[in-house]
């Protein structure tokens, strides 16, 4: 199917009114690229992002605009497009996208990703596919936060090469598509429970570790928040944990840094990652404050891995 890519540039002040107008006007799926509103965002969202993409921003620079499809044979759908533009004065123009089954071209962004020495993550659709003796991880890459291609996931993984025992007992806090879980039972794990304060990372992880094999009791996908749910913090501490993993980004890791310790035990191993190397000696001195040990950093790009212990009185 043909289709047409149709572009309205607006102002700041303007594009949500111009949305609006097109939604009233029935064109519904919009794509709407603001500097004003990205940047927003972000002021809102302060403690949760420490790395935003320098060309995103850049690309985002000064921009304000309305994008939105149409199959190419809808010349009504473009005349009352030219229309309403016209009558908001807002300049429009319409290319021609070339003929592409859309909702199958994403998935040649996932190829199968080799982390480590042992591990390769595969995406759902190619599960089955020859990972030359690796380990393989397999994800239904989604929204949600955890596909392997991120150096701070990255790090965590080739981490749980070195840590994972037979039999151990791993917590993944903040665990997104469950992938970190999934790696630790592929290299042995007994069990792992992931948790996370979106309920939708509940359900995909829950969904990608069926595509590997694990279901309750050995891996559980849980939604809580063990800042403030005591019940599951309580739960939590009486499992006995062997790993703790911990990759979300520093301000949630400092955050976090006081209930630590009563999730790690004598022996345990504490792995966190998602931090920029410009915010590592503010974790440092969380985790050291929380009564907790630094036995090694880890670095890929501007990204830090720390794993530390429980320090001994």
């Amino acid at each position: 199917m043909a289709w047409l890519e149709i572009t309205l540039s607006t102002a700041p002040d303007t594009v949500d009114d111009a949305a609006a107008r097109l939604t009233a006007a029935g064109f519904s799926e919009l794509v709407i690229e603001d500097q004003a509103q990205f940047s927003q965002f972000l002021e809102q969202n302060r403690a949760y992002w420490d790395y935003i993409d320098e060309a995103l921003q850049t690309h985002l620079q000064g921009l304000s605009r309305i994008r939105l499809y149409l199959e190419n044979s809808d010349s009504e759908g473009l005349a009352r497009l030219r229309a309403l533009a016209a009558e908001m004065g807002l300049p429009m123009t319409a290319a021609p996208l070339a003929d592409t089954d859309w909702s199958e071209s994403w998935k040649e962004n996932f190829p199968p990703v080799a982390v480590g020495q042992r591990l390769m993550v595969v995406p759902c659709w190619l599960a089955g596919t020859d990972t030359g003796g690796r380990l393989p991880v397999i994800l239904d890459p989604g929204l949600t936060f955890g596909t392997g291609t991120h150096p701070s996931t990255q790090m965590v993984m080739e981490a749980l090469e070195q840590f994972v025992t037979p039999g151990c007992h791993c917590l993944d806090l903040g665990s997104g598509s469950g992938i970190l879980s999934i790696a630790a039972l592929r290299l042995g794990a007994a069990d792992a429970v992931g948790v996370d304060i979106d309920p939708k990372a509940e359900d995909m992880a829950r969904e990608n570790g069926a595509y590997n094999g694990f279901f309750p009791p050995r891996f559980t996908a849980c939604t809580g928040n063990v800042n403030t749910d005591t019940a599951l913090m309580a739960s939590l501490s009486r499992r006995g944990f062997d790993l703790v993993l911990v990759n979300i980004v520093a301000d949630v890791i400092i955050g976090l840094a006081p209930v630590l310790p009563g999730l790690l035990g004598e022996g345990s191993c504490l792995i966190c990652s998602g931090i920029l190397g410009s915010r590592l000696d503010d974790v440092l001195d969380a985790l050291g404050k929380a009564g907790l040990t630094v036995t090694g950093v880890r670095a890929k790009e501007d990204w830090r891995c720390v794993t530390a212990e429980r320090s001994v009185p």
